[in-house]
């Protein structure tokens, strides 16, 4: 324990006295030519230096305070990854507020939710999708002052095109460059960098904020563990709503060095990937999924013979990687077949791919199916997990790649306290803890020692590996890392008076599905106003008027949540959950875990029928 507060102590004078303000001033006087951000444009990218970055910041900072901003006014962002939306979160901390990204895929009555616990007095919004999803709840958000949005933005006062923004921004710095410099400058390190939304089990997101001693803390720490270079390239594809996205695409670049480049289409990953080549890149299982998925389907269309070549190259890249983990040996003969399988197909095929230059590849936010893990390993690839949540700045603890070990989620980051309640439920403390959710006693989240109490139930092994290996909290996380509050859904559900019971699901799975039961009481006297005859419960729930009515009470739940939320399928079953049949509690509370056992053939038939 001492050494661990050693290291922390360490590392909290390392990083004293710095903000995001001071960083980039730093990084664009010493590298003003260096390449920091890379959009997409037809037939190549366009890019801006640090130089540039820092000059626009300043622009974007006078033009808030042109428009009224006030340390600490919060500006919501909801945009695809691109330059501006940088630009924009920078802009506003540099002027002394708050930025907040929301997930493009929130309903309309999450984003008032969101803008209005946070108290935005600005957004900055992308375009035509971005403003639909707005528009409905503009009503419920009389703090709103203006909406700038980048492409297309509407009549009226309350709009302002991004255009007339950055004009406006110009002439105010060029008329008061002293004002700005005071507002950046009063920026402490101790001030919110920024609040992030995370679901909780009641359904509605929790502020989360975090500060810049939170965030330079994460760098450094992930910084010692990774020892990535200086002025290396990388991709941001994930949301900047994601706390992993977040650190590693908009604040580690800004102690890096590094020269980001924009994937603003998931579908063009790929070719960003080849482009770019990365020397470091995160993704949560879906993408490596689906990434395994493609190469797995290329490799079906070769001839035989050369499968096979591809199967023994790749038995000993993993045979390599296995063999690198902690207490184990890479003998001299694992070497040799490895450097030989490399040297002919394995180093070719990571070319092809854009992992040539990768010297950090890492997964997190939701296990990593063990054959995923294991198809990369052949590769030569250590896809690694780490594991945190948005309340401890990203991750806590990691694998790293000179110490590892395949399927845990790694030791505790340097400086950072990790141990077992008696429970098992995984606790934490470090200067990467928020402080508490937005305007919420803190106590909800850390108890009086300052331990943070993560919700996952975990296991340590002797040498300090962590385990997740059950979740104490109620939510779901899919296999593309979107965190979900099955309550949410399945309120929503329970909303059409003929279901009395619903189950979400989805826990490490591409998306969610529902388990659904009449209600017993409603359900009859509904049969017969419908001229529906039945004999037995089984017979009603697979009548076709039956069928119909849930099919559109599950579209008009869907009509209420996030994308990634929506129930894509559903089961209706021919019986009622009760207390006596085991899946409620006395108090009728849901028994989750006795519903997933129960029902394990009917789940798995949603996701494979």
């Amino acid at each position: 324990m001492a050494d661990v507060l050693e290291v922390q102590a360490e590392i909290l004078r390392e990083i004293a006295g710095r903000t995001v303000c001071e960083q980039l001033r730093q990084i664009a006087e010493s590298c003003p030519d260096s390449p920091a951000y890379s959009d997409p444009v037809e037939g190549g990218w366009r890019t801006l230096t640090y130089g540039q970055a820092r000059q626009r910041v300043l622009e974007i900072a006078a033009g808030f305070m042109a428009l009224g901003m006030e340390p600490g006014d919060a500006v919501a962002l909801m945009m695809v990854n691109r330059s501006e939306h940088v630009l924009a979160d920078l802009g506003a901390v540099h002027a002394g507020g708050t930025p907040c990204s929301v997930y493009s895929t929130f309903a309309p009555d999450q984003i008032a939710y969101v803008a209005g616990d946070v108290g935005a007095r600005y957004a900055v919004l992308g375009g035509a999708a971005d403003l639909a999803r707005w528009d409905p709840v503009l009503g419920e958000l009389p703090g709103l002052r203006k909406i700038i949005v980048l492409d297309g933005a509407p009549t009226g006062e309350l709009f302002m095109s991004w255009a007339d923004f950055l004009e406006l921004g110009r002439a105010r710095l060029a008329e008061d460059q002293a004002a700005v410099e005071e507002r950046w400058r009063a920026v402490t390190p101790g001030d919110v960098l920024t609040v992030l939304y995370t679901s909780g089990t009641t359904g509605m997101p929790k502020g989360v904020p975090l500060t810049h001693t939170n965030v330079f803390y994460e760098c450094a720490a992930t910084d010692r563990m990774t020892a990535l270079p200086t002025q290396g390239t990388q991709i941001s594809y994930l949301t900047y709503a994601h706390i992993a996205e977040r650190v590693l695409s908009l604040y580690l670049p800004l102690t890096k060095i590094s020269h980001v480049h924009f994937c603003t289409d998931l579908a063009n990953l790929g070719a960003v990937l080849g482009q770019v080549r990365p020397m470091m890149f995160f993704g949560v299982p879906r993408v490596w999924e689906k990434m395994m998925a493609k190469l797995q389907a290329l490799l079906s269309t070769q001839p035989e013979e050369q499968q096979e070549k591809v199967r023994q190259a790749m038995a000993a890249g993993r045979a390599y990687i296995e063999a690198g983990q902690h207490g184990h040996t890479v003998t001299p003969e694992i070497q040799a077949a490895y450097e030989a399988a490399d040297a002919a197909l394995l180093s070719i095929v990571r070319g092809l791919i854009g992992f040539d230059r990768a010297e950090w590849t890492a997964t997190g936010a939701a296990p990593l199916p063990d054959e995923v893990q294991s198809f990369f390993a052949g590769l030569g690839l250590r896809v690694i997990d780490v594991y945190g949540m948005t309340e401890t700045t990203g991750a806590f603890t990691a694998n790293s790649p000179a110490v590892y070990k395949l399927g845990s989620v790694g030791r505790p980051e340097p400086g950072v306290e990790v141990r077992l309640a008696e429970d098992g439920e995984i606790l934490t403390r470090s200067p990467l803890n928020t402080s508490g959710y937005l305007g919420r006693a803190a106590e909800e989240l850390i108890d009086a020692d300052g331990w943070l109490h993560t919700g996952d139930i975990g296991t340590v092994d002797d040498d300090g590996f962590y385990r997740v290996v059950d979740r104490k909290k109620e939510l779901i996380i899919t296999a593309g890392g979107e965190n979900i509050s099955p309550a949410a859904i399945e309120n929503h559900l329970k909303e059409h008076p003929l279901i009395g019971q619903a189950l979400a699901y989805g826990d490490n799975r591409p998306f969610p599905v529902a388990i659904l039961t009449l209600d017993g009481e409603i359900a009859p006297g509904w049969a017969q106003a419908q001229g529906i005859s039945y004999t037995s419960m089984a017979e009603l729930v697979e009548h076709p008027d039956v069928l119909k009515a849930v099919e559109a009470a599950v579209e008009a739940a869907n009509a209420k949540l996030a994308r990634v939320q929506q129930v894509k399928r559903w089961a209706l079953l021919p019986v009622e959950w009760t207390a006596e049949t085991s899946e409620l509690t006395p108090s009728l509370k849901l028994k989750r875990r006795v519903v997933h056992a129960k029902y394990a053939e009917v789940i798995e038939e949603l996701y494979t029928g």
